[in-house]
């Protein structure tokens, strides 16, 4: 299973939404960025990810999973990009801000710290093993 992690703006789609959402989820679309693209068309069913709140809060809240794999985005009027279908599967017992990974020295090349725009980004075991760790749940 590969770890991603997902970035939106509470304003537009918050954890509360995809909390309402329930378990028949809700897309994932509106990206478009070639790199993002490439993530996720690399998500398989049962994929687990970190919901992220960008610009306000800048915080891990959650964990969500793919339930569908990448089709194409509807809302893209060239075609080029995708889109995967997520639901939530629980918060996490305290959220992991953007300053709290920016202190841990073993999340630096996290793609968090990398590629801070990019709106889907990949996290490895490691990485996902330690945010678990800090948000004490695990």
């Amino acid at each position: 299973m590969a770890h991603w992690l997902y970035k939106s703006e509470p304003f537009k789609w918050s954890w509360q939404n995809q909390l309402e959402a329930g378990a028949k989820g809700t897309h994932w679309d509106g990206v478009r960025n070639h790199l993002a693209k490439q993530q996720l068309l690399a998500m398989k069913r049962g994929d687990r990810g970190f919901f992220y709140h960008s610009n306000e809060g800048k915080e891990i809240v959650g964990i969500v999973e793919v339930i569908k794999e990448a089709y194409p985005d509807p809302s893209d009027p060239t075609g080029k990009f995708v889109m995967v279908d997520i639901k939530a599967v629980e918060g996490l017992p305290h959220p992991v801000t953007l300053a709290a990974i920016k202190a841990e020295p073993r999340l630096s090349e996290m793609a968090l710290m990398r590629f801070s725009r990019l709106s889907v980004q990949p996290v490895t075991d490691e990485e996902w093993d330690i945010v678990l760790s800090m948000a004490g749940a695990k």
